[in-house]
Formats: structure tokens, C-alpha cells, sequence
């Protein structure tokens, strides 16, 4: 009998987690969540900028009936000391439910999120001044500019085609972040 320790575990990815999957899983599925929109306005000091110029990644802001759309994978529970890793700079895990698109079914799982509360939130912003910060930003994990651009591929080969993002990646593209 499988203890509820070891029990695998759906993860919701809706950013990042859609395009770069560096963990393994048991079975991956597009999926969505409900209340949720994704918006530019967490802070990467370790992976997309760094501590003297922070770029910004996604996160996930409340938004009464908004459907966000992403893949969700059922992973193994020790596949978290890797994914707690990879979100360490001010991501915590919430229970969320999820929708499995093919199937039609709603699985419980797991979201990382940082909220307002985290040191290095940045909050809101206008939308061309976002995009400078991201067109002037990288880290180890690559320039800011190019998560952007893979995530709004992403986005697209998902069918979810996120105003925000897209505004985002249409500044960038056309080099209008001035």
C-alpha cells in the first residue's frame, strides 16, 4: 500500500516549468487552473538577473475566473528537493485543483507562487517599463529577454495566449523598451 508520503503529487507549471523540464515525472498533461493570471512581477535575482539588477520572472496573481492554462506533472515527492530548489527565491508550494485538459478531470496538486510577501517581489508596473527590465537583464540561467520568448512559445503551442505575456514579448521583439 502506498503511504500518502510517497503518493505521487501533480505540479502545475505555468511558466518556466512548461518549457524547461529538468526533473523527471511519472506523466505530464497540458492542463489549467482557475483564478489565476500569470504577471511579470516576481523578481530573479538567482536565474534571470542577479542582486545588483534583478530581472523578472513570472508568478502567479489571484484573478476571479481567469483560466490559466499550463502542464502538469505527476512527479515522485523526492522530485521536490530539486523543484523547492529551482524556486527558492521566493516561491512557496499552495494546493491548488487542477484541471487535466484531456481528460476532463480534476486532480489535486501543487503551485509555486510568489505573492507579495517574499523579499524579492517587484510588484506591478507599467508594462514598457517591465520590458526594459527584462531586455537588460540576465543571470545564470540565461538573458531575461529569452524566458520571455520561450514562454510565450510555450503559451502558444498550449493554445493559451496570455495578453500579458504577449504584450511582453511584442516590446521585446520590436526592441521598443526605451
Amino acid at each position: 500500500m502506498t503511504s500518502p508520503e510517497t503518493k505521487p503529487t501533480w505540479v502545475f507549471g505555468y511558466g518556466s516549468l512548461i518549457y524547461k523540464v529538468d526533473f523527471p515525472y511519472l506523466r505530464s498533461e497540458q492542463a489549467s487552473i482557475t483564478g489565476w493570471q500569470r504577471r511579470f512581477w516576481q523578481g530573479s535575482h538567482d536565474h534571470r538577473g542577479t542582486p545588483e539588477q534583478p530581472g523578472r520572472v513570472v508568478t502567479l496573481v489571484p484573478a476571479a475566473k481567469v483560466v490559466c492554462k499550463g502542464v502538469a506533472y505527476l512527479v515522485d515527492n523526492d522530485v521536490f528537493d530539486h523543484l523547492d530548489h529551482r524556486e527558492k527565491n521566493g516561491y512557496r508550494r499552495f494546493d491548488i485543483d487542477i484541471k487535466l485538459l484531456k481528460q476532463q478531470q480534476r486532480v489535486p496538486g501543487v503551485l509555486y507562487v510568489a505573492d507579495e510577501h517574499n523579499f524579492a517581489y517587484l510588484g506591478a508596473a507599467p508594462t514598457r517599463d517591465i520590458a526594459t527590465q527584462i531586455a537588460n537583464s540576465h543571470g545564470p540561467s540565461g538573458s531575461n529577454r529569452d524566458y520571455v520568448l520561450q514562454l510565450a512559445e510555450a503559451l502558444r503551442d498550449l493554445g493559451d495566449l496570455d495578453p500579458h505575456v504577449f504584450e511582453l514579448e511584442s516590446l521585446l521583439r520590436s526592441n521598443n523598451t526605451r
